[in-house]
């Protein structure tokens, strides 16, 4: 590596993070104040032998109870209510206030048979669902550049500003308006903060119509003065679904959204119970279909989804044109630029949130820049809310959380196939 190994590594303030988790944190504050959480961590890598060491282990959970050290700065709170019009005095207030507990995360090694030194790693968050909330995404971001500096070390810096650049320059050339996505992944904030620089740079250079919107990382939005993006997760569907039932659960989710957010923040995340079943509680309020104004296709197919969702606006009597995709599913460039000719034959304005293919996106430096040096695939994820199991049904199936029994039984509920 090009940077000299750090003794601890720690996200650079609270607000080094995706945007929805604060917009749901209000809404959680709203809504549900006195509701519990639980959070777990998933290794996708372990099936491929991608383990852990003891080590990298011992250096996350010393940097996790460094946790509460963070804060955000009166600077940031100064800043917060112009980029953010939608968060209230008294929700910022409760920010100012907020630090971290790292009493409430649990985080185990689970070593490999007939090994000490490799292994798995469990995490589990729990506590007030406002509270844990903010946990998912600095925990995530904080293990993958652990993993980077203590265990696979076989990459450089080199030739990071410029891949970025040409990225960005190539997707605005391709008319593709776009929004950075990829702060739980990272390799590093030092990786992070080079592409976004990089990234508003070949936004100004480019003097076409699209554009790049800004970045889900509010730290880092505010740094460059870009626009924080981000709405809703799969997490207040699912959360909303546990306390208050399948049953419209979409629906209800969305309109208790509405009752925080007014005519704000209206980008719909169809799949978190397949984008089917969003479909059949979308179509029963056509008003409110009217009202929120873009959806987001975050699995399954994404060739599919855009004709699919100009047949639900014109059986409700609305203009799609009016309206807006986001695609978010692992884009990179090939998928960005297809999506775009589609959209734009269909005359269905999209744009892109890019994360993981921007912000680790490396070699390794013994082959010579040809062979991946892979990014960690992980998640975590809302696992119960007040006791009660959390599912998320997506429209692929590695995608999906939860007990089986429990994801079968809503199944059921929302009349998919088991």
């Amino acid at each position: 590596m090009a940077s000299t190994q750090p003794d601890i590594i720690l996200p650079a303030s609270i607000l080094d993070t995706d945007l929805y988790k604060f917009t749901m944190q209000q809404a959680i504050l709203q809504h549900f104040p006195d509701a519990s959480a639980k959070y777990r961590f998933t290794n996708r890598d372990k099936n491929k032998g991608r383990y852990f060491t003891k080590a990298c282990y011992e250096r996350f959970k010393t940097s996790v109870s460094r946790f509460s050290e963070l804060t955000i700065s009166e600077r940031q709170l100064e800043q917060l209510p112009k980029a953010c019009p939608y968060f209230t005095p008294d929700y910022l207030n409760y920010l100012r206030s907020y630090r971290f507990k790292p009493e409430q995360v649990k985080i185990t090694f689970v070593p490999v048979a007939d090994s000490a030194e490799f292994g798995d790693i469990e995490i589990e968050a729990a506590g007030p669902w406002v509270e844990t909330i903010l946990w998912e995404v600095p925990l995530m971001a904080t293990l993958s550049e652990t993993w980077f500096t203590y265990v696979d070390t076989d990459w450089t810096y080199d030739g990071q500003a410029e891949l970025a650049y040409e990225k960005g320059i190539k997707l605005l050339e391709g008319g593709c308006t776009f929004s950075e996505f990829g702060t739980r992944r990272r390799r590093s904030f030092e990786t992070h903060d080079i592409v976004m620089e990089n990234l508003i740079r070949a936004s100004k250079d480019y003097s076409g119509s699209a554009r790049l919107s800004g970045t889900s990382n509010v730290h880092l939005a505010l740094k460059y003065g870009v626009s924080p993006m981000g709405t809703i997760a799969h997490e207040w569907f699912m959360g909303v679904a546990a306390l208050k039932g399948y049953e419209n659960c979409n629906g209800l989710a969305l309109d208790l959204w509405e009752q925080v957010y007014n005519d704000s923040l209206k980008i719909a995340l169809t799949d978190t119970f397949s984008t089917e079943a969003f479909y059949k509680d979308f179509v029963k309020d056509p008003a409110r279909a009217r009202r929120w104004k873009a959806l987001r296709q975050d699995s399954g197919d994404p060739y599919v989804y855009a004709p699919r969702a100009k047949e639900i606006y014109e059986s409700l009597g609305i203009d799609y044109k009016e309206k807006m995709i986001i695609f978010s599913d692992s884009i990179n460039m090939e998928k960005a630029l297809g999506l775009k000719k589609q959209c734009n034959e269909l005359g269905f304005p999209c744009s892109f949130g890019i994360g993981t293919w921007l912000t680790n996106d490396f070699k390794k430096a013994s082959s010579g820049g040809k062979e991946q040096s892979l990014a960690l695939n992980m998640v975590i994820k809302l696992s119960e809310v007040d006791g009660k199991p959390c599912v998320k049904i997506s429209d692929e199936i590695m995608k999906n959380t939860g007990d089986p029994n429990e994801v079968k039984q809503a199944k059921l509920t929302f009349g998919l196939p088991v």
